[in-house]
């Protein structure tokens, strides 16, 4: 089954013309990655992206994005909470990962228990939650919850880009097919553009101010804290840009592995210095949410270095701890939720975008899922994804892959508690649209996933929520028959949103 929904049939002509305006815009507008991470002077290429934006309901876009502020509101009511449940889960399972989680905790806790440092008590999350619609029945939709992501939440700055290219393809007429009526011939359908580049940039210059204002300090600097050779810098460089045009806010780019050699910390006042003297206000982490990005221990110092200083972190430690996989399950636990979230509308809208997720411990829903894997029966394993305490794609093991995966790799049951186990979300394959990447059309039925951005700025000392802010949304489209959906790995493209 796909969606009914019709796409424009072009003429080889028409779709040679289309290409080529594609390719105009988004060298022109920076809608471009790098090919590879090897050649990076001179191999840019247009970003993979889709001809057409997808066409997806409005009732289930609206709910996505009126969710995103009550999401953002449960996650800085669990940085707050003074009896520290956060800190409490993850020591659970942090031995469970002792590559990454596990560091990043025992970095956590360093950090609490040092008394040398003034520390800063403003916290800055941009966030990215992540939806697939799940398709109930043939007459109902649904949003879903995928993931919720606390750390270097990417294509903000791309994702503006591309829906500003397929509006203007559409307005400009490319999409009229000659022969036959489409659903981009209905007056009713709405083609939107992402505010995500100007409100993440917006969002960071409250770090910016609310650092300057409390400090009495001006003319700061963002550091962008990256991964060297990061195919996907265009992204990146867009906020980068859209906050010194927006507001005359000054950034530098640094890896993990030059902190030693380009930043120095006042021993007197944790303030944090660039190398040319500039004062550092925000801290905004667009790599370290991987194992790779740490190549050797002076790495994780260095983490814990940064964490250390008065400038405002995006995420803290803490911040991208709570988006653990582990929190989201417990989170589905309605014991748990309420804890944070005490409205019963609220606890409503929150609870109909979960799906169930099992942990693999010796609870009675932990004891079930693990008979469901040893058991490896195709009609039911076949529902569900495991997933690891880790951000960044390809990290997942899909349905009858779980069992060898964890018998072989994980014999101790023991060790199976630091996984989920989720139910996959029914989301229906969309034919009709194509993906352009390296200036070749790929025709397929593809699945979609819709990425809703949001930020918090929250105050420890006063227990507060300064700001909550819904900052745009992006989707991502990918081959129906790919588990996983990256990007700049290679598994999907940027697309963005046609409503009706």
């Amino acid at each position: 089954m796909s969606l009914e929904y019709t796409y424009p049939k072009l003429s080889s002509e028409a779709t040679k013309n289309l290409i080529n305006e594609v390719n105009h815009y988004s060298l022109s507008n920076g809608l471009v990655m790098y090919k590879d991470n090897k050649n990076l002077a001179n191999e840019t290429a247009v970003a993979p992206i889709t001809l057409f934006p997808t066409i997806i309901s409005k009732k289930d876009f609206i709910k996505a994005v009126e969710s995103q502020k009550l999401y953002n509101k449960l996650y800085a009511n669990i940085l707050l909470d003074e009896q520290n449940w956060l800190s409490n889960e993850i020591s659970k399972i942090s031995f469970l990962d002792p590559e990454f989680t596990g560091k990043l905790y025992d970095l956590y806790v360093k950090y609490e228990s040092d008394k040398v440092y003034k520390k800063q008590q403003l916290e800055l999350g941009i966030f990215r939650n992540d939806f697939l619609i799940d398709h109930l029945n043939e007459n109902q939709t649904a949003i879903k919850e995928v993931e919720f992501n606390t750390i270097s939440v990417s294509f903000g700055g791309l994702s503006n880009k591309v829906s500003k290219l397929h509006k203007f393809l559409h307005d400009s007429d490319f999409y009229v097919s000659e022969n036959e009526k489409t659903s981009f011939d209905n007056q009713l359908l709405e083609v939107p553009v992402s505010d995500s580049l100007q409100n993440i940039a917006r969002s960071l210059k409250l770090g910016v101010d609310s650092f300057e204002k409390q400090q009495d300090k001006k003319d700061t600097i963002v550091l962008f804290v990256v991964q060297p050779n990061e195919r996907n810098v265009f992204d990146q460089r867009l906020v980068e840009y859209e906050l010194y045009n927006a507001y005359n806010i000054k950034s530098k780019r640094i890896t993990i592995d030059e902190i030693d050699s380009f930043i120095k910390k006042s021993e007197s006042d944790s303030q944090l210095y660039y190398d040319n003297g500039a004062l550092i206000s925000v801290v905004y982490f667009r790599s370290c949410y991987s194992p790779n990005d740490f190549l050797n221990a002076k790495s994780w110092e260095n983490r814990l270095y940064l964490e250390s200083s008065l400038a405002v972190k995006v995420p803290s430690l803490k911040m991208q701890l709570a988006g653990s996989k582990k929190i989201q399950q417990l989170l589905t636990k309605n014991e748990v939720l309420t804890k944070f979230i005490s409205d019963d509308s609220e606890v409503k809208t929150l609870t109909d975008t979960f799906v169930k997720i099992y942990p693999l411990d010796d609870t009675i829903d932990g004891k079930f899922a693990k008979d469901l894997i040893k058991e490896n029966d195709p009609s039911k394993i076949s529902n569900f994804v495991l997933k690891p305490q880790r951000e960044g794609g390809g990290n997942n093991v899909y349905k009858h892959d779980i069992n060898p995966f964890l018998l072989n790799k994980y014999p101790d049951e023991k060790e199976w508690d630091g996984f989920i186990l989720m139910e996959l979300i029914k989301s229906v394959p969309t034919s009709g649209n194509v993906i352009l990447r390296n200036n070749q059309l790929y025709n397929v039925d593809i699945l979609s996933e819709l990425g809703v951005f949001g930020s918090v700025l929250i105050d420890n000392s006063s227990k507060q929520i300064l700001s909550n802010t819904y900052d745009g949304w992006l989707l991502r489209s990918k081959l129906s028959d790919s588990n996983e959906g990256g990007v700049a790995a290679g598994f999907g493209c940027v697309d963005s949103l046609a409503l009706i």
